[in-house]
């Protein structure tokens, strides 16, 4: 009885092992091909950090703040309409306020990334004179 109880403990293992490497390697690959998408190379790394780290692409952010171009200004100022239209207190949405919240913060690390990338082109081209 108590050799049957051991092979079904390890036949168990086995099989919760490789559906663990499974899962595992289809991670892998959907993070690569998210990087790929988002423009390859450092770029798309940096891209795809960003969407994970706010759950929201981009295109998502820009759809919730209803923007067609990164215009800090515009962004601005319908960011602080949305949120205030949201207000609890006016029986707004808490939900769409912290929806509204990431896509400002998703768009504020494209900006961010923006300028880190300008900052680094500089030095990039004094390294190859």
């Amino acid at each position: 009885m108590a050799k049957y109880i051991a092979q079904i403990i390890v036949l168990g293992a086995q099989v919760v092992g490789r559906a663990f490497a499974r899962a595992l390697r289809q991670e892998i690959a959907a993070s690569q091909e998210a990087a790929k998408r988002a423009g390859g190379g450092a770029q798309g790394t940096r891209r795809a950090a960003a969407n994970a780290s706010t759950g929201l692409t981009l295109e998502e952010a820009m759809q919730i703040l209803n923007v067609d171009k990164l215009d800090n200004e515009e962004i601005k100022r319908k960011y602080e309409h949305l949120f205030s239209m949201n207000d609890k207190s006016k029986g707004g949405s808490f939900y769409l306020q912290s929806k509204i919240v990431r896509a400002k913060e998703r768009i504020d690390a494209e900006f961010k990334d923006q300028q880190t990338r300008t900052e680094e082109s500089p030095k990039e081209a004094k390294n190859t004179s």
